[in-house]
């Protein structure tokens, strides 16, 4: 790179702050300038951890803008606060990468679309699923046409909990009183399983897909007493091509990263000549096709620099002014929103809907446009 990214990471709600700010730090062309947090307790261990002194902690977004001048804000809030907190950074000129999902609602995210394009920068929302080597190499064996046109999208994902683990997946136990008061809890902040995993789906599916969007659908969640929030949901998606099923678990039996549970996480995806299974941390993909109607383990490759995690491809993105692309472009993300937010009022009212009544005609339009432009340009890269 020609240039160093001065880099602040700002609201702790998330614990996946910690992993981002450890990747920025990591990063030979970046330099962690501040954190920001109203409650500084959040931010004490991320300070300990990265030796943060004084005057890089801030506990008032728009001090720490003014006092850091950074080129890139990694964002954690709570769902419910992303739009508000994308629309503060953009104005201050900063690019945005936030972690997911995209936000609260459909409205919410074309909140965040409308103000980066206002302030000309780029947004990119993380997935941590699309760093497994895994399901990035599923997208590569699709591209090459061995399974055929993509028919079915199987997403099964979750863990034991959210306040199971904190910052780099450090094991804990939860209290009682901390599930009642956590954000995750909270319908008002976003929280329950099909908001946090269902995007994954919903967005790696859409990669996967190629852009294309269901035409209805149908979704059902639990109901835990005391919880104001689904810990379990099913959602199906009718396309013209057929149905796919996105499905979302707190309190799988084990956490994927340290022993994958049964029904395992991840995908399993059905095309015209074939099918493909790509499991989280799993260094194999199994593909069944006309020559291996049995299947056959396929050998999954590492990700390497600067492709290997989302502040590695953000900076690179901004290093050659291109368009984010893949499942961190607002444009597939949008179309994983839109479903989301179809699943949740279809969850809610006990029935299906048509998705194409959640999108107006031009966002419709210049979607299909971008996502055709951004397949367009990875096609070239990859053959350069």
């Amino acid at each position: 790179m020609t240039r160093r990214w001065r880099i602040v990471g700002i609201n702790f709600d998330h614990f996946h702050m910690g992993d981002l700010l450890r990747m920025a730090c990591d990063h030979p062309a970046a330099e962690v300038v501040g954190i920001c947090d109203a409650q500084v307790e959040r931010m004490q261990g991320a300070i300990e951890t990265f030796r943060f002194p004084g005057e890089q902690v801030f506990t008032n977004v728009h001090e720490c803008l003014e006092s850091t001048r950074p080129d890139v804000a990694i964002l954690c809030p709570n769902p419910a606060e992303h739009a508000t907190l994308t629309e503060q950074v953009a104005a201050h000129g900063v690019h945005v990468l936030i972690e997911k999902p995209f936000a609260a609602s459909l409205a919410d995210a074309d909140r965040m679309l409308a103000a980066v394009q206002r302030a000309n920068v780029q947004l990119a929302i993380n997935w941590p699923l699309r760093w497994y080597p895994s399901h990035a190499h599923a997208y590569d064996v699709i591209q090459t046409g061995r399974i055929g046109d993509v028919l079915e999208v199987h997403f099964y994902d979750g863990n034991r909990g959210p306040l199971w683990h904190g910052a780099d997946k450090v094991e804990r136990a939860p209290t009682q009183a901390e599930k009642e008061t956590s954000w995750f809890y909270r319908r008002d902040a976003g929280g329950g399983s099909l908001l946090d995993y269902l995007g994954y789906g919903t967005t790696l599916g859409t990669w996967y897909q190629q852009g294309r969007k269901p035409l209805e659908i149908c979704c059902l969640t639990d109901h835990t007493p005391g919880l104001e929030v689904d810990e379990h949901s099913v959602t199906i998606a009718r396309y013209a091509h057929g149905l796919s099923k996105f499905e979302t678990r707190w309190g799988t039996f084990t956490d994927p990263w340290t022993q994958q549970p049964q029904p395992k996480c991840g995908f399993v995806i059905q095309g015209t000549a074939g099918t493909l299974s790509s499991y989280d941390f799993e260094n194999t993909l199994r593909v069944q096709d006309a020559s291996d109607p049995a299947g056959v383990e396929i050998p999954v490759p590492e990700l390497t620099f600067p492709h290997a995690n989302p502040i590695q491809y953000f900076l690179d993105c901004l290093e050659h002014e291109c368009p984010v692309a893949g499942p961190l472009s607002p444009t597939i993300c949008r179309i994983g929103q839109q479903i989301v937010d179809t699943a949740r009022r279809s969850a809610l009212e006990k029935r299906t809907f048509a998705t194409a009544g959640l999108v107006c005609p031009y966002h419709a339009r210049r979607a299909i446009l971008l996502v055709n432009l951004q397949l367009r340009y990875q096609h070239v890269r990859r053959n350069l």
